[in-house]
């Protein structure tokens, strides 16, 4: 099964990288090699997780890992992940795909305790925390498909324009140095990704949240935490009745 660095190691050092570019690459030799690999792949929410289902699911059996201890306050977080659950079940029926789904563990006090001691707290987002984050979040999901036997992990998290992208495959291939197990390179936003992620989000009638999940942003952003609280816990109450 082919590793990406085959790929980026074969391109001009002095042009940018097309992620897209070298995953299309790579599923060309699944084509060729008559392979459907399997993707653990990381998501952190549901919006994000809709035109990346929908591109992989052609040439790959994939399985969505929920892992972000970032998110704030706990209910929002269990509402994110029971909106990505109910959205792999529908896209499921839908489909005839067989998505899977996994729930990382919610431990919060790791992610405080990495800002703390990086001294991270004040940065913007988009800065030093949110690639922190990144490397948190992809060396969970890294280990994680070294358990489970997944040939390649990677994340949902390369669909959203605010996120750099770049950045994210840079942390995700430098990870795979460490695991015995490959990043799978993605730009999920290019050839209107994004765009058909927002029509995916009405079709679905998926909820899409006001801010990425960790404090330290929403103070940055002026969210209402408490606001945002009340009305978790509200949608996951209509959820049990």
């Amino acid at each position: 099964m082919i590793n990406s660095l085959e790929i980026i190691e074969k391109m001009n050092p002095n042009q940018k990288i097309n992620y897209d570019r070298v995953f299309q690459k790579v599923r060309a030799s699944w084509e060729e090699d008559n392979i459907r690999p399997r993707i653990l792949l990381h998501s952190c929410c549901a919006p994000c997780s809709t035109y990346s289902l929908e591109y992989l699911t052609k040439s790959a059996d994939v399985t969505i890992y929920f892992a972000n201890s970032n998110i704030h306050p706990s209910s929002e977080y269990e509402r994110r992940m029971k909106v990505q659950e109910e959205f792999i079940t529908e896209f499921n029926a839908r489909t005839g795909a067989q998505v899977g789904f996994i729930a990382g563990a919610y431990e919060p006090q790791v992610f405080l305790k990495m800002v703390a001691e990086k001294h991270l707290q004040e940065e913007p987002e988009g800065g030093n925390r949110c690639s922190a984050c990144f490397q948190m979040r992809l060396d969970l999901v890294a280990e994680k498909a070294v358990q489970l036997g997944f040939d390649y992990f990677g994340s949902a998290l390369t669909l959203s324009p605010k996120k750099n992208s770049q950045l994210i495959n840079e942390i995700g291939l430098d990870i795979q140095k460490i695991y015995k197990v490959s990043y799978l390179p993605s730009d999920f936003k290019k050839n209107k990704g994004y765009q058909r992620s927002l029509e995916m989000c009405r079709d679905y009638e998926i909820y899409r949240q006001c801010y990425c999940g960790c404090v330290f942003a929403a103070k940055q952003q002026g969210i209402d935490l408490k606001a945002q609280n009340r009305a978790a816990i509200q949608f996951l109450r209509i959820k049990k009745e």
